[in-house]
């Protein structure tokens, strides 16, 4: 059955071309295979980047416009009145040591994304090693290290996305889901593409963005124009 769908949905489209942004999230819609549940939609950007290299390292953080489709559970690690900004602008939890040993000795992992104070790193530090492969370790670059914990709640509620380079040069990250209209799906991959554009490593050399395909949880993969994208950066 999955077959069948599979085959139908590359008949919807053109594999071999490379549609503009907008074309390719029209696209999309034909190209997708659930119709019983909403599946995700993902890109994956292959960069012109060697991660082994620490100042090829691309690594960052971007609001989707239009929001991924599902809410994240934030837990927010502060003192007293820097816990309770957090709570007020839509933290689920918030609090400083009482997480940390709930954290250490319960194995407690009921939230997506840990966000702390600069002067609770220390503190957090001590549990490194738990969050860290589950890749939760808070990290300045992508926002999660930050005094304005507010700030911080609010843009991961509205739908920001972390993404970081993996060994073979490929970022993949959701940009939405296949329920999104075109045009939602046309921002949010516009924001990120412009995000991996600005963060370009100056020692990156040759064609820095040399792949972006987009595709549903099971769908086929639909390949994306980045020229206007570069030939933006080229002029600036």
């Amino acid at each position: 059955m999955a077959g069948k769908k599979y085959r139908k949905a590359l008949g919807n489209y053109d594999r071999t071309r490379k549609y503009s942004v907008t074309e390719g999230c029209q696209v999309l819609a034909k190209a997708k295979i659930s119709s019983k549940w909403d599946e995700t939609v993902d890109v994956s950007v292959r960069l012109g980047v060697n991660p082994k290299y620490a100042d090829q390292m691309v690594r960052g953080s971007v609001v989707m416009p239009a929001g991924t489709g599902k809410t994240k559970r934030v837990l927010v690690i502060a003192k007293p009145d820097k816990a309770k900004e957090a709570l007020d602008a839509g933290a689920d939890y918030a609090g400083a040591d009482e997480y940390i040993k709930k954290i250490a000795d319960e194995n407690w992992f009921e939230f997506d994304t840990l966000v702390a104070t600069p002067d609770m790193m220390a503190q957090v530090g001590k549990i490194g090693r738990v969050l860290g492969p589950r890749g939760l370790m808070p990290n300045p670059k992508v926002g999660t290290v930050t005094a304005d914990v507010a700030k911080a709640v609010r843009e991961l509620k509205a739908g920001r996305v972390e993404f970081r380079v993996e060994k073979a040069g490929i970022i993949q990250t959701p940009i939405g889901k296949a329920s999104f209209k075109p045009e939602q799906l046309q921002a949010n991959l516009t924001a990120l593409l412009e995000m991996l554009m600005k963060l370009k490593p100056a020692t990156a050399k040759g064609t820095y963005m040399r792949s972006v395909t987009i595709s549903t949880t099971h769908g086929p993969g639909i390949k994306i124009d980045t020229t206007s994208f570069t030939a933006q950066a080229h002029a600036e």
